[in-house]
């Protein structure tokens, strides 16, 4: 059993595999949400809504299913130019438009859903408050390197890898102006997260092998 002291706090994973030295926070202009559903809040070895947490400052994390009536997320709402990434017919689509609107002084808020895709659906019909937020979307050619995850298409992509690509695009827009070196490095933790798993999977095998002579 894991004892408390060998347990990190602040990445939510055991000592023996703390992804803290790989992390290189950022300020952001935009501020991110992560609404985390209890399944992943629970997936302490592999889960990437917090690591994407930790990498950005300007970012908070709420975890539950429905939000509707969740007072600080409504201020939120009230207060913020607010979007959700979500794929939908009317999303606004982050590689040709941009979000920035010209005569609102608010700042832009992202709300992004940590969940699988069924939950996800769940969590944004629950939560009617974003429901009925306008939805962004992008368009990507690139494979998640979730390796030992299987994604449900071939073009779904894990929360960390998704908000990197959101950041890129929101650079291009001159939302943002986040050093390239910063981006270069931001999914860092995942892909030490993703090693470190594949090695302990590699691991059990060969004791399964040997077990089996």
């Amino acid at each position: 059993m894991l004892n408390q002291r060998d347990f990190c706090y602040k990445c939510n994973r055991p000592q023996s595999s703390c992804m803290c030295k790989y992390i290189d926070s950022f300020e952001t202009n935009t501020k991110f949400v992560i609404l985390m559903h209890p399944k992943e809040h629970r997936k302490t070895k592999n889960g990437t809504g917090k690591i994407t947490s930790l990498q950005l400052k300007n970012s908070e994390i709420f975890v539950g299913i429905d939000f509707s009536n969740n007072i600080k997320i409504n201020n939120y709402i009230k207060n913020y130019d607010c979007f959700v990434l979500y794929p939908d017919k009317s999303a606004i689509q982050l590689n040709f438009t941009s979000i920035k609107k010209q005569k609102s002084k608010k700042k832009i808020l992202l709300f992004i859903i940590d969940s699988t895709w069924p939950c996800s659906k769940r969590m944004l019909k629950l939560s009617k408050n974003l429901n009925n937020l306008q939805k962004v979307s992008f368009i990507s050619e690139q494979l998640s390197n979730f390796k030992f995850k299987t994604q449900p298409e071939h073009y779904c992509l894990s929360t960390i890898e998704s908000t990197k690509t959101i950041l890129e695009l929101l650079n291009n827009h001159n939302i943002e102006s986040i050093e390239k070196s910063k981006l270069d490095n931001f999914l860092l933790p995942f892909e030490k997260m993703v090693d470190y798993q594949l090695s302990c999977i590699e691991k059990r095998n060969i004791r399964y092998k040997s077990n089996s002579i």
